[in-house]
């Protein structure tokens, strides 16, 4: 099969300073030895947020342009409307436009959800919910108006369940909710829209994680076998929005919603509901739910901003 490249497409990777092994840095670092010019962003507080493991945007950038690729640096933070449009206008004013936008960007402090402090609640949504906000908000004009885009957003599978991660995965589990509604809505304008759940060995990993056999088997999953599906995702042949795929050690997978056939009746009341549970939640005749509910148009009253 023929090379996928990235040749005259502006990429954004936020969050691609950290140290090796870095997820973004191996994205950044895919893309432009594919052709991608890219910015590559950081503000250099590290994966805990607080400067405790440092990065360094300018530092990966070099590793870029070592390479024969083109490259630049920006600093801003993703956690404001007004820092993420000056990401965005870091690549127009260093490339002149936008193409590909891989959110990244994040950073976690794992504790059980009653001993989290309230500020590190809050900049665990800022980086990780209000970031792709901010950030899809940022470029989806200048997509939208050249009728093509690429946005990957990055998730986790925490978002089903995992201890100790509950703003964390509260924050994942709604970029995957906006992923597949920007999917629906960038769908007539070339924009498409998917998300990745990584599995990989990070600086992350061992800094917010105690040793034990499950975080030896993540270190065991480098980062850059996670960038083959963020590219594709990336590539103007990418066949699907509103897509969640996981992806880790060389192995990729779709992951998909469902529904039960379920307990209906029209005497539908609370006892009814305990006495036929088992019935309900029967995975038997499991169902697939759509990607997205693109064929679902409501009808919308005119907005108007508060």
């Amino acid at each position: 099969m023929e090379e996928l490249r990235f040749d005259g497409m502006v990429a954004i990777v936020t969050g691609a300073g950290g140290q090796e092994p870095s997820l973004g840095r191996a994205h950044a670092l895919f893309l432009a030895r594919r052709g991608a010019k890219v910015v590559v962003n950081d503000i250099g507080t590290g994966p805990d947020g607080r400067g405790e493991v440092p990065a360094s945007a300018a530092a990966v950038v070099e590793e870029i342009r070592a390479a024969g690729g083109v490259a630049v640096a920006d600093s801003h933070s993703v956690a404001t409307r007004e820092s993420a449009e000056a990401i965005v206008q870091t690549a127009l004013d260093s490339f002149g436009g936008v193409h590909i936008l891989i959110n990244n960007a994040g950073m976690a402090l794992l504790a059980p959800f009653d001993e989290l402090s309230d500020g590190d609640i809050c900049r665990m949504m800022d980086v990780h919910m209000m970031g792709p906000i901010w950030m899809c908000r940022a470029a989806w004009p200048h997509m939208k108006k050249q009728r093509y885009g690429r946005i990957v957003n990055v998730g986790s599978s925490a978002m089903f369940g995992t201890f100790g991660s509950s703003v964390y995965a509260a924050a994942k589990g709604g970029t995957y909710s906006l992923s597949r509604v920007l999917a629906v809505e960038g769908e007539e304008y070339g924009i498409k829209v998917n998300t990745v759940l990584p599995m990989a060995g990070t600086v992350a990993i061992t800094h917010l994680q105690s040793d034990s056999e499950f975080t030896r088997a993540q270190m065991r999953k480098p980062p850059e076998l996670v960038s083959p599906v963020v590219g594709f995702l990336s590539h103007h042949t990418c066949p699907c929005s509103g897509k969640a795929i996981e992806v880790g050690g060389g192995k990729a997978c779709d992951v998909v919603l469902g529904t039960t056939v379920g307990y209906e009746s029209k005497e539908f009341t609370m006892e009814n509901v305990a006495g036929n549970w088992d019935l309900l939640v029967d995975r038997s005749g499991l169902q697939i739910a759509p990607d997205t509910y693109g064929d679902v148009r409501m009808s919308l009253k005119p907005y108007t901003p508060a």
